[in-house]
């Protein structure tokens, strides 16, 4: 008896793991039939790659003034040209690229944890959802970018007296994206386990004695992850545009710490007579957006299991 008890389970364990590989194959199979989720990837990829590893084989550092060779136009030298102090416009590009990649990725998480406990303790427990959703509607109902202008007035300098001119505004940047845009997700999330928490499984869950806590751990968190990977993904996209905004607006980083935003505001100025300085860096902001929005897509489709069904 011992020795079928242990086949049967070791049968159990190879069976779970034969389904969980078909599942994710499955998952693969219907994300490689979404072409622009792949192009969005490669190029989003592509992205990050050049802004992380680039600058350690590029020559020119992001900050290195040269005045003999300011103002100059795109060549083998300096392929995005130069700004008005002489600065090489591809080597900030890079720099400016690792600032708005991270604020976004940070700003992401931080609002996928807001947002996440939010919604799945709003829709797993009934009193607490009035309150909860509530309180989502009145963040819902503030108007965004007055709010975070006071909110990097406010906390700009005791922030950099803390921490530093750069380390102060990054946290600061990326708290307040993220404190302002986990509202969707909680709505998303909250939809989901409301259906969740009466399907059969949860309710054997419950009626077997298993605290809130596990059922919520076994049975909601994972059922629940393809809208927050869906999210995540709208998130860093968002987290980059606020960013780029408020640099753009001067109400970000510091002028010697380049951001894509930063490179815009400081393009600004000379608009007429080098265009091509607020085509980079809107370039590099455009298509990594966009590469997200796409790669998103094919995320929620290869992770919809109506969809794999077609």
């Amino acid at each position: 008896m011992e020795y079928w008890t242990l086949g049967s389970d070791m049968t159990e364990v190879v069976e779970n793991k034969t389904s969980n590989r078909s599942k994710l194959r499955d998952v693969w199979d219907q994300f490689k039939s979404h072409k622009g989720a792949l192009l969005g990837g490669f190029i989003f990829f592509s992205i990050v790659i050049v802004v992380m590893i680039g600058p350690f084989f590029w020559p020119f550092e992001a900050n290195g003034i040269d005045i003999r060779s300011r103002n100059q136009g795109p060549s083998l030298l300096h392929p995005f040209g130069t700004d008005q102090l002489g600065r090489d416009t591809l080597a900030r590009m890079m720099a400016g690229g690792r600032t708005s990649i991270a604020v976004g990725l940070a700003a992401m998480a931080l609002s996928l944890f807001f947002g996440s406990f939010i919604g799945v303790t709003a829709g797993f427990y009934k009193r607490l959802d009035g309150i909860l959703m509530r309180f989502t509607d009145l963040f819902l109902s503030l108007p965004l970018l007055p709010l975070l202008l006071v909110m990097m007035l406010l906390f700009r300098e005791p922030l950099s007296q803390a921490y530093g001119p750069e380390k102060g505004m990054f946290v600061l940047i990326v708290v307040s994206i993220g404190i302002t845009s986990w509202m969707p997700t909680a709505r998303i999330v909250r939809a989901d386990v409301l259906a969740l928490k009466e399907r059969e499984f949860v309710l054997a869950a419950r009626s077997s004695g298993t605290s809130d806590t596990m059922i919520i751990l076994r049975h909601i968190m994972p059922n629940v992850l393809s809208p927050i990977m869906v999210s995540a993904t709208l998130g860093i996209a968002n987290g980059i545009i606020t960013e780029s905004a408020l640099s753009f607006l001067g109400l970000g980083f510091p002028p010697d710490f380049p951001t894509w935003g930063r490179l815009l505001n400081d393009a600004v100025d000379y608009l007429q007579q080098y265009p091509e300085r607020v085509f980079w860096p809107g370039l590099a902001i455009s298509l990594t957006v966009l590469s997200i929005n796409y790669l998103g897509d094919g995320l929620r489709d290869a992770l919809d299991p109506r969809m794999r069904k077609r």
